[in-house]
């Protein structure tokens, strides 16, 4: 499949036209690969690092979920990372695309993918868009679990270097309705008190948001960015493989941009 196919093929499922005005979803560099057999290398955001992994893999597009340019160039200097990374783009003759929050709202998108691993029930979107889709997910656990095994769970599944939640006296109270959102939801707490989960895993959460939480009786639990969406591409990865590429796998080069002190 050449990439020009590859990319029609996605944009009928995750049309960028459904991204956010403040986003920017679709093509980051072209550098002239349309034509080419797509050999893939997906990630959660494009770095130097996973540049790098892809000239040595001999890959000629980087398919990744955040995207490289997301506040308008003022220039582009020596020594800077994005101009490096479009240096490097146009010199070895590796595309850039970046699928955001057109990719957020879909089937087996980023919320799909925590509903799935959470493996919860009777799914609908937090906030619909369009066509039953849109952003995060509510829906039922079954059997129930406590607040303890849900915590473990996503501590085994996602397996997050830090997991943060908000105070409660009662480890042991049943939990039979959970809302995801991967990356940043912390903006959708109010949405989410509304579909009456009784628990919300996300991201990037900041300290009084927590107490917003709390006083809307909402147990918020964030697992990190990198944790809550890194899923999704490996998802991506196994749709991409049923197209009969020529090549495409999950970088190996994909950091999470923090550390934990123990």
């Amino acid at each position: 499949m050449k990439i020009a196919d590859l990319i029609t093929w996605f944009e009928v499922w995750a049309n960028p036209a459904w991204c956010e005005s403040w986003d920017n979803c679709g093509w980051q560099i072209e550098p002239g690969v349309l034509q080419e057999k797509a050999r893939v290398l997906v990630c959660l955001t494009p770095t130097l690092a996973v540049m790098q992994e892809a000239i040595a893999l001999d890959a000629n597009l980087i398919f990744a979920h955040h995207p490289l340019i997301f506040n308008p160039l003022k220039s582009l200097r020596t020594g800077e990372a994005i101009a490096e990374m479009v240096r490097l783009a146009f010199t070895q003759n590796i595309g850039i695309y970046s699928a955001h929050t057109n990719f957020d709202q879909v089937q087996d998108g980023t919320a799909d993918v925590l509903a799935q691993i959470l493996e919860l029930k009777e799914v609908t979107p937090i906030v619909p868009t369009q066509g039953g889709l849109g952003y995060g997910r509510v829906g039922l656990l079954e059997p129930f679990l406590t607040l303890q095994e849900l915590l473990a769970t996503i501590q085994t599944r996602l397996a997050p270097p830090n997991l943060i939640f908000s105070p409660s006296t009662d480890l042991q109270q049943k939990i039979s309705q959970v809302a995801v959102l991967g990356g940043s939801g912390a903006s959708y707490i109010s949405a989410v008190a509304k579909t009456g989960a009784q628990a919300y895993l996300t991201s990037d959460c900041k300290f009084h948001q927590f107490q917003e939480s709390r006083d809307r009786n909402l147990i918020l639990i964030d697992a990190g960015h990198y944790a809550t969406e890194r899923p999704a591409c490996d998802r991506l990865v196994q749709k991409f493989q049923s197209l009969k590429l020529d090549w495409v796998q999950l970088s190996q080069k994909d950091e999470d941009f923090r550390q934990f002190f123990a």
